[in-house]
């Protein structure tokens, strides 16, 4: 009985199947397959991300959508069209690893959780999720921030990313590499593990609307896996977005003059709110990230996928009909 449920394989993992990969294999799979997710949706709105950070670091400045708009069309008309990715190779940098970390880290969590077994409760997922992101934050950080800087900043003051290490150390020491770091975990807990939790909930959703069984299983098509990542994104984004502006505050306070003013989570809060409000605030871009967030994580996590299949196909370690 227990043989013929192995050979069945698990259509919930798509790299179950007749000839098993060992579990390094899945491991460098997932890390490959989530840089690869990662890196690609963040190059496809990285000139959206960039106005977001501009307004989300401004005080002064309330956001409008057409006013990012007006301000990328500025940057394109003084600074030429691939200055609205400029910052992009950090992003990269810190991206890929993040992503892949994030992925590989989240399919480790599952088995570790016993997700997707029988009589699993759904919170487990979550929790796999919010573990997974805190792992890719904890281990990513110092990229995140130097992304910030080079977003917020003339490109001749910080060209790449070892002279914004450089200048970042020599100036505010070691630690501050790590500034902003309280907010982005308490930020990303929500947002993973709510992004993560509707992706896989919607993709067995789908599963069983369509019906079939373990040995033809009729698994989400490419544009309901894009679907699902989009509404992941859209509530992972709105779950966790006023610890984003703070986290944005807190990483850039030092180059943009403000380096006493955003010290500590709360103390960011209360300033942002005292001063600027709820929505022009501590939702300040949000309109933005209702549009690149639902696309960046749609993205992602449908390339994910299939990057996975493909990996899994071209070793012969996989099953175009087994991957969910």
């Amino acid at each position: 009985m227990e043989e013929n449920e192995r050979e069945k394989g698990d259509i919930t993992n798509p790299t179950n199947s007749s000839s098993e990969m060992s579990s390094g294999g899945k491991i460098v799979t997932n890390l490959v397959a989530g840089g690869v997710a990662g890196g690609l949706a963040k190059t496809v709105i990285a000139p959206l991300d960039r106005s977001k950070i501009f307004f989300q670091t401004n005080e002064t400045k309330n956001y409008r959508f057409r006013y990012a708009l007006r301000w990328l069309r500025h940057g394109y008309r003084t600074d030429g069209f691939l200055s609205l990715w400029r910052g992009n190779t950090a992003t990269l940098a810190r991206i890929v690893p993040y992503s892949a970390i994030n992925f590989m880290s989240f399919e480790q969590y599952k088995r570790l959780l016993g997700v997707g077994k029988p009589g699993s409760p759904g919170y487990r997922r979550f929790l796999a999720g919010s573990l997974a992101g805190t792992t890719g934050q904890l281990l990513t950080y110092p990229l995140d921030r130097a992304r910030a800087v080079m977003a917020v900043t003339p490109g001749k003051e910080y060209r790449n990313l070892f002279v914004v290490f450089i200048k970042i150390f020599r100036k505010e020491g070691f630690l501050a590499l790590y500034r902003g770091l309280t907010p982005t975990l308490l930020g990303v807990i929500p947002y993973a593990g709510t992004s993560f939790y509707t992706y896989e909930t919607l993709k067995q959703a789908a599963i069983k609307r369509k019906g079939g069984d373990e040995t033809h299983p009729m698994l989400p098509s490419p544009l309901e896996r894009l679907a699902a990542g989009a509404v992941a994104g859209l509530l992972g984004q709105t779950a966790s977005y006023p610890l984003d502006i703070v986290r944005r505050r807190m990483q850039t306070a030092s180059q943009l003059g403000k380096g006493d003013k955003y010290k500590s989570v709360v103390g960011t809060l209360m300033t942002v709110y005292r001063n600027e409000g709820i929505f022009r605030g501590l939702y300040k871009g949000l309109s933005m990230n209702l549009i690149k967030g639902p696309v960046a994580v749609s993205i992602a996590y449908t390339t994910n996928d299939y990057v996975r299949l493909a990996i899994n196909v071209v070793f012969g370690k996989g099953d175009s009909r087994k991957i969910s």
